[in-house]
Order: structure tokens, then sequence, then C-alpha cells
């Protein structure tokens, strides 16, 4: 999975090497810059501090598109008219779109030192939550430690009977096989003779039944650990490697007191130079200039142009591809072949943080074979008393389908059934709750875009290149789709692009 992940642009290196510089006079050169998300709130501020006339128009009242949270007092109406009030309490917030920022995206983190935005860690792996499977270990959720620690040391007896076997495929010289085993005992916990079983040694790994306390009562009592076969045949150790992907590795970031504390970084910077709920109906540019065709996204029958001489567009392909634009072919079928991924994301809020008071769990994510996929705890406010918001479903492809055809209200009964049998709490503990499922959002119709191999090999330079006045830029114009230091880092390639052309002409 990685690799293909990989191949996809999943899993590559941001290749941001520092600050933007754009040099030259661009003298008095305009550019209309079309959504405001981040990739076009990166372009906005940096082709103004480079001397350009920038407009932006943006189709929804705020800025920051994906990058979203939602608040106490938010509305939102998604495609088919369900319309959801969030009733959050004040102080508590539920970001459906981005959530998390690897320490590798510098080009994000770079712009939240920037301009000041506070950031806090992102707890992506916890050992204390659980994995669970509906038909395994009847239905029980197990501890991520235990099968972690299970899986290793029953892998690790295995591996170390060859090697005392002299079977490895590849010939081991006798230091090496001592080194090995050596390896493989402290890797998996195994005793002197090499076997994996309940003792003090495994139980520091796994957890204890009694955990070693003080005075008399003191002694601890080790855990018995799973058998392989259970393990294997649960099919929860594919929710191991969660931690080790290139992306998801420590440290990961969020900022304090939700994502779009970026956006709103930002808008304190360039915010007068976006003109909210503007929905384009057509892209049109000639040898001189090019013409935007806009409408109030409110209502209304009157029609608006904006003309520049540069267009920077950042609409999701999902909707750009049903917008007229004067561009070549290329570009055009470059649009139409990226499909968006289906996705959704409900968050619930609770009277209380049972999850931490309860059940030991501090951040991090929970793993289910169940519809919602998963469950992610805040990273904030640890040991608070009162509520707490909990990411209680992000699940993609036939699932999401499923939940987004339900009512919201439906949806959210939903998540708490499947939720209930991880931890029954949510049943008596449960207040409000809001979901967004990602294609029905009007303005970005899917979560992200997906390429395919065949796909980017055959568009992605025409969607890229600059097409007579007009260059697209956004996650999907990346090879870190889904992600905003994607957005990001195709914003800077576009701009380098055409500001070296606006100089050069």
């Amino acid at each position: 999975m990685y690799r293909a992940m990989a191949s996809l642009g999943f899993a590559a290196e941001s290749t941001y090497k520092g600050p933007l510089k754009l040099d030259g006079d661009p003298k008095g050169a305009s550019v209309v810059i079309l959504g405001a998300g981040l990739a076009g709130l990166v372009a906005a501020y940096e082709l103004r501090k480079a001397g350009y006339h920038v407009r932006v128009l943006e189709y929804n009242e705020r800025a920051g598109g994906r990058c979203w949270s939602f608040r106490g007092g938010d509305r939102y109406r998604e495609m088919g008219g369900f319309e959801q009030n969030c009733e959050f309490d004040d102080g508590l917030y539920f970001n459906p779109g981005p959530w998390r920022i690897p320490y590798h995206h510098h080009a994000i983190l770079y712009y939240c030192r920037l301009l000041g935005v506070a950031l806090e860690p992102f707890i992506q792996v916890n050992y204390n939550a659980y994995i669970h499977a509906q038909a395994a270990f009847g239905g029980r959720p197990q501890r991520f430690r235990q099968i972690l620690a299970d899986f290793q040391g029953h892998i690790a007896e295995l591996l170390a009977k060859i090697a005392n076997q002299n079977m490895l495929d590849l010939p081991v010289s006798g230091e090496d096989k001592e080194l090995l085993l050596a390896a493989l005992r402290s890797w998996g916990a195994l005793d002197s003779n090499y076997v994996y079983r309940a003792n003090e040694f495994t139980s520091d790994r796994r957890g204890y039944d009694k955990d070693p306390g003080g005075g008399l009562s003191g002694q601890p009592v080790p855990s018995q650990p799973l058998d392989l076969s259970d393990i294997l045949r649960s099919h929860v150790w594919r929710r191991l490697s969660a931690g080790n992907t290139y992306e998801f590795q420590s440290t990961m970031f969020q900022p304090v007191g939700g994502m779009d504390m970026i956006a709103k970084a930002f808008v304190r910077e360039v915010g007068d130079l976006i003109q909210f709920n503007t929905k384009v109906t057509a892209i049109k540019q000639d040898e001189r200039q090019v013409t935007v065709v806009h409408q109030n996204a409110k209502g209304g029958d009157s029609v608006s142009t904006t003309m520049a001489d540069w267009c920077l567009c950042t609409i999701p392909l999902s909707v750009l591809s049903q917008i007229e634009m004067t561009v070549g072919k290329p570009m055009i079928d470059a649009i139409s072949a990226v499909p968006y991924a289906a996705a959704v994301k409900i968050g619930l809020q609770f009277k209380r943080r049972f999850w931490e008071t309860d059940e030991s769990i501090y951040g991090g994510i929970s793993y289910t074979d169940l519809p919602i996929w998963q469950i992610s705890y805040p990273s904030s406010n640890f040991g608070a008393d009162g509520k707490g918001i909990v990411l209680a479903a992000y699940t993609f492809g036939p699932y999401a389908f499923e939940f987004t055809a339900l009512s919201p209200v439906e949806r959210l009964k939903k998540a708490i059934e499947y939720g209930a049998q991880i931890h029954p709490q949510y049943l008596v503990e449960y207040e409000n709750g809001v979901s967004v499922g990602w294609h029905r959002v009007p303005w970005v119709l899917g979560c992200f875009g997906t390429w395919s191999e065949s796909a980017r090999e055959q568009h992605y330079q025409n969607l890229c290149g600059i097409d007579g006045r007009v260059v697209l830029a956004g996650e999907h114009a990346s090879y870190l789709p889904a992600w905003q230091e994607g957005a990001i880092l195709s914003a800077h390639d576009a701009i380098s692009r055409l500001h070296k052309r606006v100089i050069a002409t």
C-alpha cells in the first residue's frame, strides 16, 4: 500500500526550499485569483508582496476552502438541501477537512511561523487506543499496544527458530546470527529460550493484568498474550503500520484552536483583496487579458465581470470541469481526467471526556472495520473537566456514499450506534454533532483529487502548464494531493512560472 501511495504522490516529501523570491518589477500587472483556499491565499499574499495588483474571487462567505473548522453557531447547507446548525459549546471545534500537519511539510509550517499561528502536537499513534474487528476477539476492542506487542513477539519467535535451525535463505555468519538473535529477542520481548510468553518482559510491552504498585499489594500480574493465529485471522494487523507511513510519523502538529486558524491568519494579511460569495461561471481570455464572469453565490440573476492581465485558478477540478473556459483541449482534458474521492467526517460532542477518565486514552486514533473506520480523540486540553469533541467517523469509498445517502440526523445515529461497540459510553454521553459528506459539498464535490498513474503521466504537465494567461494551482496540481502542503507548493510553483513570464514580457 505504501508503494502504491508513493507512486500516486501520497507519500512524497515536501520540496519546499525556503521563502519564495519573486525578483523583478511586474510593472503593475494584475492577477485575478479564483478561490481563497490555501493555494489562493498564499498566492495572493506573495503576489501582492511582489508588486502585483491582486483580486481574489471566493465562492463562500469565508476563506480557507477545505481548511475549515466547525464551531457553535455555524450553519452549513450541503447539496440536496440538508442544512446543519452546529451546536457545539464555546471553545469546542471540529475540523471536517485537514486535521493534522506532518513535521516535514515545511511550507505550511513556515507560514504558520510567519503569521503567528500557534501549533501543538497532534497525536497520531496512541498505544492505549483501540484496534477493533467485529468478528475477532468476541467483538471486544483490543488495545493497540497489546496487538502490536503480540504480533511482533510471535513473529520474532518464528524468525528466531528459523535462525537457530540455520534455515535462513541468506547466508549469515556466526557472529551476525548471534546479533540477529539478540535483536529479535529485544524487538519481540522473547525470553532466554527465544519464546514469546506471558512474563514481566512481555507485559512491559503489552501491559499488565495488574500494574506494578506500592506496598504489600504492589506485585504486578503479567498479562496473557493473544495467539498469533487469532491476530492473523482478525486482520487487525493491517492497522499496526499507521504511524510508520512517512506522512504520519511523529511529530505531527495541529493549530491551537482549529485548523482554520491558518486561514484566519492569511485573511488578516490579504482579506481586503477577497470578494466573497462570488460564483465563477466562465473564464475567458484573449491575447491581452482574462475576463472572469461571475454571479452572487447566494442568488440573483445579475452577472458581473472581473478583468485582469493574468488568472490563477485554484477552483477544484470537480467544479472547474463544469465551468466554461477559454483554454486549449489539453488543459480541458486534464481537468476532466481527475476524479475526486468520496469521504465522510462526523464530529460528536460528548458531555464528558470519558475516553480519558474511563479508559486513559489521551489523543490518538482507534481503528475498526466498522463503517466509521476510525475514531480520533482530541489532542488538546488533556484532563480538562467538561465536554469534548471526538472525530467519530472518517471513512472513504462505498461507506462514504452510504453515510452521505442518509440525512445528517441519521448519519449521527449510525455513528453513535457503531461507536458504542467500542465505547458504550456513547449511548449516555452524546449531546450533538455534525457531519460532512465531501462529495456533497457544493464548492468542491469531493474530498481531494485522486490521480491514477496513467492519468498523471498523460495529463499532469498539461494541467499545470500556463495556457495563454491562465494557470492552475491547488492540491490537485501537486504530488501531495489531499494535503495543504500540496496546495501551497503548487501555488508557489505556478506563481513563480507566471512571474517569470510577466517579467519576460
